[in-house]
This record gives C-alpha cells, sequence and structure tokens, in this order.
C-alpha cells in the first residue's frame, strides 16, 4: 500500500527577513551613517612605553607564558591523572630506547648519542612545553636530515689510512672509525646548537606562523620521500652489507645502486635475523590496533625485539662467529657537558634553517591535533622556544636535534598520558638504562636496529594514498604532493623542501592569477546575486553587469582582472571607442557628399530664388533627402534662408555604443589592493565613461576602504558616491538611475 507523506501542518512558519531602509553610498555612509572615531596616532615613544612598560600582572603573564608548567602543576589532580601518567611514562619510555638506539644510526653517529638525545630534550620541554600529550625525542625524518649533513661534511674519504701487509708493496686501506665518528659527533652537535639558536630567536620575535607555509601536502608529500631515503638507508644493515653513505642530489639513486651492485656479499644471518625482527613487529603493531580497545597498554613490540635479538647474539656469538654487525660500545653514565666546535658554523647556516622548520612544522601540527582534541590550546611561540632551548642547551651534553615522534606521541596519549609528566618519566627510564645498564644493549645486532626504522616507517608510506584523495579533491594539492615527494626524493631533503616550498608558494601566486570569474544575476524577489551561468534562478539585471571575480587586485594579477572583466562582460571600450570614430568618420563623408551635390547646380538655384520673388512664395529644394532649404520673404523684401539637418543622422551617431550602460564590480572577495591595482581601476572607470558606460563598485569591506582612501583613490573620475556597501544597493541605484537619463542610456 502507498503511502503519501505530507507537509507538517504544524510546521514552524519561515524566519522572515524585512529591511526597509534606504539605498546607501559610500558618502553617505561615511559621512552621515558611521561616523568614524577620530584617533590621534601615538608616537613612537608612546609606542614603545606601552610595550615596555612593567607590573606585577605583566611580570606573572610572562612568567606563566615562559615556563608553561607553572599554569598546570600546582593544580595537578594526583589522583585521576598520577596512574594515567606513570603508565603511560613507562611504556613511551621503553618505547623510546629502541627507537633512539637505531634513529641515532640515521643520524651516522653512535647508537648511545640517540639516548642523550632521548633524555636531556625530553626533560627539559616538560618545564618549557605547551603541548600535554607530544613526545619529545628522535626522530627518523630530522634524524635522517642531520646524517645527510654529517655524512657530507665528515666522509669516509676523509678517514682512509693506508697500512703495510707484510710488504712494502702491500698495503691494506680502512677507514678510522673511531676518528670519523668523533668528527660526526662534533658537527652533529654543532648543528643542533644552530637549530636551537635559530628556532629560539624565531620564538622570540613571535614568528611562530612560518610553520603555516608548510602545508600539510607539502609536509605529507616531504615525509613520505623522506621515508624512502630512510628505508633505503636501513638495507645495507638489514642485509649485512658494507657500502658508503651518500649524500646530496640522487643520493637515494646511488645508495640503492650501490646496494644491489653488492648484494651477492649479503650475510644471510643478518638478512635472516632483521627478517625475523620485522615479521614480529609488524605482527605486534597489527595486534595492537586491531585490540587497542582491550589492551590497557600496547604491547612493547620494540623491547621486546630489542631484548630476545641482544640475549640471541650475546648467546650465539653472532658478531663473532657469523660477522653479524652490533652495537658494540655503549658507555655507562653521562658524559660532561661540553661547547661546541663553533668553527663549523659556516658550512651549516642553510641546512640548521630546513632543520629547525621541518622540526618545529612536526611538532606543532601534531600539538594542535592533540590539543583539539582534548579541549586545550597551544601557543605556537612557546612552541618555538621550548623547541629552541631543548635543542641549544641538550646540544652542550652531546645530543642532536629532536622534535617529536608520532608513534610515541600516540602511544603517550593512548596509555592514558595526561600531563608531561609521563615524558618526564619516560626521561627518567632512559636515564636508567644510560648510566645503570646501557652495556646490555652492546650485544644488539644493527639488523634488528634496522628492522625496527623500518617497520616505524610503515606510517609513513601509508600517506601514498593521498594521492587519489587530492586527485578527487584538489588537482593543485596533489601538484605541491607530488613535487616535494620527487624533489626530495631525487635532490634530497634539504633541496627537496626549498623546491617544494618555492613551488607552493608559486601555486598561491597561480591561484591569485587565474581566479574564478563570472557574471552575476538577481535571484528573483530576493538581494542576492548568484552566478548566472551556475543557477537557473539567477538573472541578469537589463542593461546591467555585475562582474565577480574571487581575488585580490594588486601588481600582478590587476591586468588580468581587467582582461577579465572586459570579456566576461562582452564590453570592451577601446573596441566601442573604435566603433565611435567609424561612426563619426561615416557621418563626415555623407555630409560632404551633400555639400558636394548642393555645390553643383547654384546658378539653377539663383533663378528660382528671383522667380519665387517676384511671385512672393516660398519655394523648397530638396537635395539628396537629407536636408531642406526653406527660402521666405519677409517684410523688407529680403529672403530668409533656414537650413534644418534631419533628426536622423544624430540619432544615428546619438545610439547607444552597446546594450550595457552599467557595470557593477563585486568586491566582496577583495582582501587588499595596491597602488598599481588602483591605477588600472580608475584608467578603466575612466575608459568606460569615455563610451557611456558606467562602472561602481560594490561590497568593499572597511579595512579595504581605508586602503582606498590611503591610495587617493576618489579624486578625478572616482568618487565615494560610485561605491555602495551591496550589490543590491548599486542595482537599485542604477535602476532608478537610468529611469531618468537621456534615452541612449537606456
Amino acid at each position: 500500500m502507498e503511502q503519501h507523506v505530507t507537509p507538517c501542518e504544524d510546521a514552524p512558519p519561515p524566519l522572515m527577513y524585512r529591511v526597509e531602509r534606504p539605498v546607501f553610498d559610500e558618502a553617505y555612509l561615511h559621512t552621515q551613517l558611521l561616523h568614524p572615531r577620530e584617533r590621534s596616532p601615538k608616537t613612537i615613544r608612546q609606542r614603545l612605553a606601552q610595550q615596555l612598560h612593567c607590573s606585577s600582572e605583566r611580570a606573572k603573564a610572562i612568567a606563566l607564558s615562559f615556563l608553561p608548567i607553572l599554569t598546570w602543576l600546582p593544580s595537578y589532580p594526583v589522583k585521576e591523572y598520577l596512574f594515567g601518567d606513570l603508565v603511560s611514562g613507562l611504556s613511551t619510555g621503553v618505547m623510546q630506547l629502541p627507537q633512539g638506539l637505531a634513529y641515532a644510526m640515521l643520524a651516522a653517529v653512535p647508537p648511545v648519542y640517540g639516548l642523550y638525545s632521548s633524555f636531556y630534550p625530553v626533560l627539559l620541554y616538560t618545564f618549557f612545553g605547551t603541548s600535554r600529550h607530544i613526545s619529545i625525542g628522535t626522530f627518523a625524518v630530522i634524524s635522517l636530515m642531520i646524517g645527510g649533513v654529517v655524512v657530507r661534511e665528515a666522509p669516509d674519504s676523509m678517514f682512509m689510512i693506508q697500512a703495510l701487509n707484510g710488504t712494502a708493496t702491500n698495503t691494506t686501506v680502512f677507514i678510522d672509525t673511531e676518528a670519523r665518528d668523533a668528527r660526526r659527533v662534533h658537527i652533529a652537535v654543532v648543528l643542533t646548537t644552530l637549530v636551537g639558536v635559530i628556532q629560539l630567536v624565531l620564538g622570540l620575535l613571535r614568528f611562530g606562523f612560518v610553520a603555516i607555509y608548510l602545508t600539510e601536502p607539502l609536509v605529507r608529500g616531504f615525509t613520505t620521500a623522506a621515508a624512502v631515503h630512510v628505508f633505503i638507508s636501513q638495507l645495507k644493515y638489514l642485509l649485512g652489507i658494507q657500502t658508503p653513505r651518500f649524500s646530496g642530489p640522487l643520493s637515494a639513486l646511488h645508495s640503492v645502486t650501490a646496494v644491489f651492485s653488492d648484494i651477492t656479499s649479503t650475510n644471510v644471518t643478518t638478512l635472516i635475523v632483521g627478517g625475523v625482527c620485522m615479521v614480529v613487529l609488524y605482527c605486534v603493531k597489527d595486534l595492537n590496533e586491531r585490540f587497542k580497545k582491550k589492551l590497557p597498554v600496547p604491547i612493547p613490540g620494540e623491547i621486546i625485539v630489542v631484548m630476545v635479538s641482544t640475549g640471541i647474539s650475546y648467546g650465539l656469538s653472532l658478531s663473532e662467529n657469523y660477522q653479524v654487525d652490533v652495537v658494540r660500545t655503549i658507555p655507562s653514565g653521562l658524559l660532561p657537558p661540553a661547547i661546541p666546535d663553533f668553527s663549523l658554523l659556516p658550512n651549516l647556516v642553510t641546512d640548521s634553517i630546513a632543520i629547525a622548520v621541518v622540526g618545529f612544522s612536526m611538532g606543532i601540527s601534531l600539538a594542535k591535533i592533540f590539543a583539539l582534541k582534548h579541549g586545550y590550546s597551544v601557543d605556537g611561540n612557546q612552541e618555538l622556544i621550548a623547541l629552541g632551548l631543548c635543542n641549544f642547551v641538550s646540544s652542550f651534553f652531546h645530543t642532536f636535534a629532536i622534535t617529536c615522534s608520532m608513534s610515541r606521541s600516540l602511544v603517550q596519549e593512548s596509555t592514558g598520558g595526561n600531563t608531561q609528566i609521563a615524558g618526564l618519566l619516560a626521561s627518567m627510564v632512559v636515564l636508567l638504562v644510560v648510566v645503570a645498564i646501557g652495556f646490555v644493549f652492546q650485544p644488539l645486532p644493527q639488523t634488528a636496529l634496522a628492522a625496527i626504522i623500518m617497520v616505524n616507517l610503515l606510517g609513513m608510506f601509508k600517506q601514498f594514498r593521498d594521492i587519489p584523495a587530492l586527485w578527487r579533491t584538489s588537482k593543485i594539492e596533489l601538484a605541491i604532493w607530488l613535487v616535494a615527494f620527487v624533489a626530495s626524493v631525487l635532490l634530497g631533503l634539504d633541496l627537496g623542501l626549498l623546491v617544494a616550498l618555492g613551488f607552493a608558494i608559486l601555486s598561491v601566486i597561480y591561484r591569485t592569477q587565474s581566479p574564478k570569474s563570472v557574471i552575476l544575476g538577481q535571484v528573483l524577489d530576493t538581494g542576492l546575486y548568484c552566478d548566472v551561468d551556475e543557477y537557473e534562478k539567477a538573472a541578469e539585471c537589463t542593461g546591467i553587469k555585475i562582474f565577480h571575480s574571487n581575488s585580490s587586485i594588486y601588481f600582478a594579477n590587476s591586468d588580468l582582472y581587467l582582461n577579465a572583466l572586459k570579456e566576461k562582460t562582452g564590453v570592451d571600450p577601446v573596441h566601442l571607442q573604435a566603433i565611435r570614430k567609424a561612426r563619426k568618420r561615416k557621418l563626415k563623408k555623407e555630409s560632404a557628399e551633400r555639400e558636394s551635390q548642393n555645390h553643383k547646380s547654384p546658378q539653377k538655384m539663383s533663378a528660382v530664388v528671383k522667380l519665387d520673388l517676384e511671385l512672393g512664395v516660398t519655394h523648397e529644394v530638396v537635395a539628396g533627402g537629407g536636408s531642406q532649404n526653406h527660402l521666405e520673404v519677409q517684410g523688407n523684401g529680403q529672403v530668409a534662408e533656414t537650413h534644418t539637418e534631419s533628426d536622423s543622422e544624430e540619432t544615428r551617431f546619438l545610439e547607444p555604443l552597446c546594450p550595457v550602460h552599467t557595470l557593477i564590480l563585486d568586491w566582496t572577495p577583495v582582501n587588499f589592493i595596491d597602488s598599481v591595482g588602483a591605477k588600472a581601476i580608475k584608467l578603466v572607470i575612466k575608459e568606460y565613461a569615455a563610451v557611456d558606460v558606467c562602472v561602481f563598485i560594490a561590497g568593499c569591506s572597511r579595512t579595504l576602504l581605508a586602503e582606498l582612501r590611503t591610495l587617493q583613490f576618489f579624486t578625478g573620475v572616482v568618487a565615494p558616491e560610485m561605491v555602495f556597501p551591496t550589490v543590491h544597493d548599486a542595482v537599485l541605484h542604477c535602476r532608478r538611475r537610468t529611469g531618468h537619463m537621456h534615452p541612449r542610456l537606456l
């Protein structure tokens, strides 16, 4: 049985919107209605006094902003938060240990320096950071960028030593690894110091907004490329082969070529150990993902792999019996602080800027995600200061640059972490290992660390799914993603980031130079105006063209704006001026032809006049059908001649050059205009006025109007009476105006 659904009779009536007011223009609004406030400009001395004044409240606010821990630690709810922070801190610390050891390999420094980098920065961030959930420490992308710089500045070729092999003719070449590692540590420490200084200065100068220039597609494409670099760099450890480490453009291709050219020397034992570790880690991560709602804490797969592989390596003597590379020496205790070798600074400035920006971008993006989820706010400037202090201060204790880790941050948040007390406890776990039991991990196979790194890259490789999604939503963002990925893979992470950033800026310029331009029409019986090509109910107003372009007007696109205006409206003042000149030439030619015809028979006309004078009558001579000569006899016997041109010629000249008599520029989407754009608009208004087409402007914001007044826009052909607050105001004014104008403008 069919059921017919009828509208509910008790439905509330639609909300009505009725406004009855005069049509406003800018002249009336500015002088009669709004009454702008008179504000005397402040002197430089007054501004400095306002910024530098000191009071107890201001001092307290500065202290709380610089040390965010003071805002939440005094009111820390021990019963509610302590257990969750304790579990979270232990879980994150257990995860931080193997990642610190593994990511030190990416940074091309001995593994113990990864543990140092997992302790000092985490401890400092507890006091200075504003995020409650991110886990600060080593991160694959930053470690790889550091490793690229370190290998470039201290390649293996600098530490080649030739040793005699029995006779003077036989020599063996080997690498002085101790000297190489010491040099690389110095470079990494100096680079970290410079990164910290840059981040600290940017934070103090309130430059926390710099991260917005690294758009999400750019960051995701860049990190995916970094994952490719990381994966390639770990192949030699997984296979147990010895290949040089490359840096610079095409380093990824050179590394792959070197690995495959030497693949026949693969250590099978190393490959088996690494493969088993990868399988175990993948299965544990899959179990954690599937049963994350049922498990109280994630299964610590990484520390399990580290402990089991270390035990097997120690029990079977994999290093001596099967030539499996292991971590070897891990000194116990913390190294004393030392001043970095600042003579290395000049070669590291460019790299440090890239690392500083990328590290901050990673940290602030993840911090904002957790802050939004848990209902608090993070300060981008304070985050810069916190990261800068973590890197700068920690570099004196032999660490390399850090940022937040996505995998550890997810663990810290999902296991119940509520504050950075969890991070503090995680750093204590690392400290315990460094001070007391670091020697236990000396037999740890490097292939196990490579397996940990590779499995942790799965999340980054899943970002390839962005490609079909961006293809459906935004082709420009897809182009940014692909350029960031391809450039970073081929040119290296430093140059790739620069190319990607430049392309992203160019995409913004492209968008401003290729905006969507439409003609608006009025929706019947409303004050709404929509695109006539897209909506059926939008109808153009007779004789009026309403032009809308969703871009600002400045030096780079002012010509494009005017070209789109002429193309969309179909009204080109240059073309109309040419038509007008052609009409003038044609009328002059016709007038000259008539005059020549009139001068051909002057004697005949004089005879006729003489005869008619005698008869006392008026005679009409029609010449060419275009003019009439009236000869009348006046009372004193003189003849008066009157010459009358036909109105048809004047009418033909005064006919409108086109059916459009008014253009309305909808400036609702215009955010700013510069002097070049203002001059271009004034010039086109003057050109249209010369062909009897009036131009009005509608929808300007008060900020834009202030800019126009500063640019002295309202002079000459442009007056405030030509600017209206809404498009509907402008349309109503034009309709009333054209009703009382010369017929040629109707």
